[in-house]
């Protein structure tokens, strides 16, 4: 929060005066909840090595993306979002909702990742590192045999550590806290069906991509972070604002 005056102009203030003046306001900042377990092992499946090793570094965009899923809360029970994150700039390059928490479910948000990503000059290559936790639905033989017929290498936390997949699950905490917690402005209402959820998190990822700044990319968002990159690289790329659309 103390990123964002300077950012915009207005003088530099401590975090203790950013506290004290939202709480002149009435403002609190979100406190995050308890987490319900998502990751379930199956019997069946390839399991591959952990070939991350809690790094979570890139030297550049698509080299290593992360994968997880949560659940949100509705009226008949419960709405899935996965999301696929790009560890060098934090991007949120594919995400997926579903009532059902199945492999179809995940292989989608990995589909959604190519294709944004195809269609918005920045392809993928293959050996790109695709890192998830050991839940029946990344180890499926489905998921496993579209893995490689898109050219991309898995790597399997190890059961049961949320530290092998610390990066996604960072992500996930803050779309549970910035979008879905109550009071979030993302929300127009009480969550009630898959439809509010996919209101929500489109509105969330687009902020999150081209908005919300990141101490670990000094400050910059994922999409400035990434448009440097290449503009050094290749020169410039199309502005991501450009594909909301197929946010």
């Amino acid at each position: 929060m103390t990123a964002w005056p300077r950012r915009n102009g207005f003088p530099a203030v401590s975090k203790h005066t950013v506290d004290r003046l939202m709480r002149d306001e009435g403002m609190n900042g979100m406190i995050r909840g308890r987490k319900t377990r998502t990751t379930i092992t199956g019997k069946d499946g390839r399991r591959a090595g952990d070939l991350l090793n809690r790094d979570f570094t890139a030297e550049a965009p698509n080299r290593i993306w992360v994968t997880d899923f949560t659940y949100v809360p509705v009226y008949s029970g419960f709405v899935y979002v996965a999301l696929v994150i790009d560890l060098y700039s934090r991007a949120i390059v594919g995400w997926e909702t579903s009532t059902v928490k199945d492999t179809a479910f995940v292989e989608q948000c990995l589909k959604m990742a190519l294709w944004r990503r195809k269609h918005s000059n920045r392809p993928v290559d293959n050996g790109l590192l695709h890192h998830s936790d050991a839940g029946s639905q990344y180890t499926s033989i489905r998921y496993t045999d579209t893995l490689e017929i898109e050219g991309l290498v898995p790597s399997i936390g190890s059961v049961g550590d949320a530290y092998d997949n610390a990066a996604a699950e960072t992500v996930m905490g803050l779309f549970k806290n910035e979008a879905v917690a109550k009071g979030s402005p993302f929300r127009t209402g009480a969550l009630k069906t898959e439809s509010d959820v996919v209101e929500v998190a489109f509105g969330w990822v687009f902020w999150y991509n081209n908005d919300r700044l990141h101490s670990s990319l000094d400050h910059q968002t994922p999409e400035e972070f990434e448009r440097a990159y290449y503009d050094e690289m290749t020169g410039s790329l199309p502005d991501a604002a450009a594909h909301k659309t197929a946010a």
